[in-house]
């Protein structure tokens, strides 16, 4: 940063009026420095934000009444059902906070769902008749309400977001998605959560997490070990990110597996309510 004028004032005394634009050029931070003070302060916003630690424990619920009982550090819980209280009461207990939204889709049932223009509105999701795809190349739209969304979460005192179905390039979605425009859209909804001082998390989309590793703080992942896909995490635990993970059927005989490999594993009914196993 640059030193104000009144630290060289002797300077100008001495050498005269003529001196001062050569102060004032002296004074201008170079493209060097100007970079350097940049990264200083992204650091620093970085480790303002709290992330989830890798094996941390962890609570997923999105259905019925909110259960703040459950032994667990972390809580994912939905951005518009979820009270300032809820969140006040898991923060006085010591515990944090995921923002869950989706933003690839539009959920009928939301608030705000009447701001989606038609135009934006594709395909409905397979097995969820109340939710469409939207396209996420009409950024000119989708930026603003998810920002609106974020200053939801932000304002009720959640510490991160979880964007859901990030990975609409990879569905029949009724758009001619492309990977790139998938990964400028993911790219600029964590920049969204970034800009509130949340961190976010990857939503499944596998196969740009080498792409995406370094913009996203922590990962969720459903159903890994039945698809055989949880080596593609690596990069996350690699990096000492979390990996929150969650499988929808069978017994919890993938916990040693899942430790081995540094995930945070659940295994929950398909709706999501306060039902949960968890891997010790």
């Amino acid at each position: 940063m640059s030193r104000p004028l009144r630290h060289n004032a002797r300077l100008v005394r001495a050498c005269g009026a003529a001196f001062i634009p050569f102060l004032l050029g002296a004074c201008t931070p170079g493209p060097g420095v100007m970079a350097d003070n940049a990264a200083e302060a992204q650091a620093e916003a970085e480790s303002a934000r709290w992330t989830p630690p890798p094996s941390v424990s962890w609570q997923w619920q999105l259905s019925g009444a909110l259960d703040l009982s459950v032994n667990a550090d972390v809580y994912d819980i939905d951005y518009e059902r979820t009270a300032s209280a809820d969140i006040d009461a898991l923060r006085d207990s010591g515990r944090h906070s995921i923002c869950y939204l989706s933003a690839g889709s539009l959920e009928g049932f939301r608030g705000d769902a009447g701001v989606f223009p038609e135009a934006v509105l594709g395909n409905t999701m397979e097995g969820w008749p109340d939710e469409r795809w939207l396209d996420i190349r009409r950024t000119d739209v989708l930026l603003p309400i998810m920002a609106a969304r974020m200053d939801l979460c932000a304002a009720k005192g959640f510490d991160a977001v979880e964007p859901d179905n990030v990975d609409g390039y990879a569905n029949d979605t009724g758009f001619a998605l492309t990977p790139e425009d998938q990964l400028s859209y993911n790219r600029a909804v964590a920049d969204l959560a970034h800009d509130r001082g949340l961190s976010v998390g990857l939503k499944n989309d596998l196969d740009q997490i080498p792409d995406l590793v370094e913009t996203f703080d922590f990962a969720v992942n459903e159903e890994c070990f039945r698809y055989r896909e949880c080596e593609a995490y690596k990069p996350f635990t690699d990096a000492d990110k979390a990996v929150l993970h969650v499988e929808y059927e069978g017994p919890l005989d993938f916990c040693a597996e899942s430790r081995q490999i540094g995930l945070s594993s659940l295994l929950k009914p398909l709706d999501l309510g306060p039902a949960r196993e968890a891997c010790g």
